[in-house]
């Protein structure tokens, strides 16, 4: 099809735009006027025991531990521990990253420390849920050690470092609204053209007589 061919399809099927522009305008209100969301987020670390050595545990921080916790991290990544999440009430989306000392100097993940993120729609929804998520964490961080037979004394402990604390999400509008603009648009177009060519063909085939197109119907002259 020529770019006038898209045009006069278009024009036919003008009323399909327009309800393609009364729902993209439907889509942008939820832009416009988004439902509060907020994000919470804690750091929770892994300590060894207290020994004469070592009185601080946090002046001990081994990159085993973090392996240790990484191990942790996976078990509630997977299906059961997905389940298991659901079942201690974390609803909504969420995240559990292993990271470092927050500095460029030390290596990545050497560190034992977790960060913990959840979304609600309320700041005290979304602290509930990171605590929730930090009671199963350590909960398998016990429970590991136990089923090895450590003895309580001895056992590494999970700490929070960070305590939870939600602050609201904040979007940008004016991308928001050109993407919804951008995808209404084309959508609505799209589709007029599909309509257009559905309309002719019903009509071809119920042998009634096709809108004309431009240039049909032209009988080539032999020279």
């Amino acid at each position: 099809m020529s770019p006038r061919d898209v045009a006069e399809a278009l024009l036919r099927r003008w009323y399909v735009l327009l309800l393609g522009l009364l729902l993209t305008a439907a889509g942008a209100y939820p832009v416009l006027h988004p439902a509060p969301r907020y994000v919470s987020s804690a750091v929770v670390v892994l300590k060894p025991p207290a020994t004469g050595n070592q009185p601080n545990q946090l002046t001990n921080l081994q990159p085993p531990l973090a392996t240790f916790s990484y191990g942790v991290v996976q078990r509630l990544r997977s299906p059961a521990g997905r389940a298991e999440l659901a079942a201690a009430g974390v609803r909504g989306p969420y995240e559990l990253i292993p990271r470092n000392s927050g500095t460029s100097a030390t290596p990545q993940y050497l560190i034992p420390s977790l960060q913990v993120q959840a979304r609600g729609a309320g700041a005290a929804e979304a602290d509930a849920v990171v605590r929730r998520i930090i009671d199963v964490y350590t909960r398998h961080v016990d429970g590991i050690q136990a089923a090895e037979g450590i003895a309580p004394r001895t056992r590494i402990s999970a700490s929070v470092l960070v305590a939870p604390s939600a602050a609201p999400v904040v979007g940008d509008r004016t991308r928001g609204l050109a993407g919804t603009a951008l995808l209404g648009g084309t959508a609505s177009v799209l589709v007029a053209l599909w309509c257009d060519r559905w309309a002719r063909r019903r009509a071809q085939g119920r042998g009634g007589r096709p809108e004309p197109v431009r240039g049909a119907g032209r009988v080539p002259v032999a020279g």
